[in-house]
C-alpha cells in the first residue's frame, strides 16, 4: 500500500468514527427514536419545497423504490410522516412529514449539533474553520 493509500485509509476510518460517535451520542439522548436510514427520509421530506413521490424520495435518497417503501412503511407507522394519494396520478403515492415527525427531526438535529459542538472545542478557532474549509473541498463535486 502507497503512502495516498494509508493517508485515504486513515481519513476514512477517522471521519467514519466521528460520524459514528456522533450518531451515537445523538441517539443516547432520544432513546433511538429512529435509525439513520429514517433521518435521512425525514431530512428529504424536510428539505423538500412540496410533498414527494415516493420514486422521488428515493432517486434523492439514492435507493431503490421498495426500500423507500419499507422506510416509510416504519414512519407511517411510527406516526412520522402520511401518505396522500397524488391529485394529478391516482396511481402515485405523496409523502409528508407530520407534527410528529418535524419534531423529532428537529431534536435530532439539536443532538447532532450539541454532540459535534462537544467535539469541536478540542480545536481552536482558527482550527475549526481550517476544517471547515478541507472539509468543504473534499465535499465539492
Amino acid at each position: 500500500m502507497d503512502a495516498l493509500d494509508e493517508t485515504a485509509e486513515q481519513i476514512a476510518a477517522l471521519l467514519d468514527g466521528i460520524v459514528r460517535r456522533q450518531r451515537r451520542a445523538s441517539r443516547e439522548r432520544l432513546g433511538e427514536p429512529v435509525t439513520h436510514g429514517q433521518f435521512r427520509v425525514l431530512r428529504t421530506l424536510d428539505n423538500a419545497d412540496r410533498p414527494l413521490r415516493l420514486s422521488e424520495l428515493a432517486a434523492q435518497l439514492g435507493i431503490v423504490p421498495r426500500s423507500a417503501t419499507s422506510v416509510v412503511d416504519d414512519l407511517e407507522a411510527a406516526g412520522l410522516v402520511a401518505r396522500h394519494p397524488d391529485p394529478n396520478d391516482r396511481r402515485a403515492t405523496l409523502v409528508t412529514l407530520t407534527p410528529a415527525g418535524a419534531q423529532i427531526l428537529t431534536t435530532l438535529r439539536h443532538n447532532r449539533r450539541e454532540a459535534m459542538a462537544t467535539q469541536l472545542t478540542r480545536l481552536t478557532p482558527t482550527e475549526q474553520k481550517t476544517l471547515i474549509r478541507l472539509l468543504q473541498r473534499l465535499a465539492e463535486d
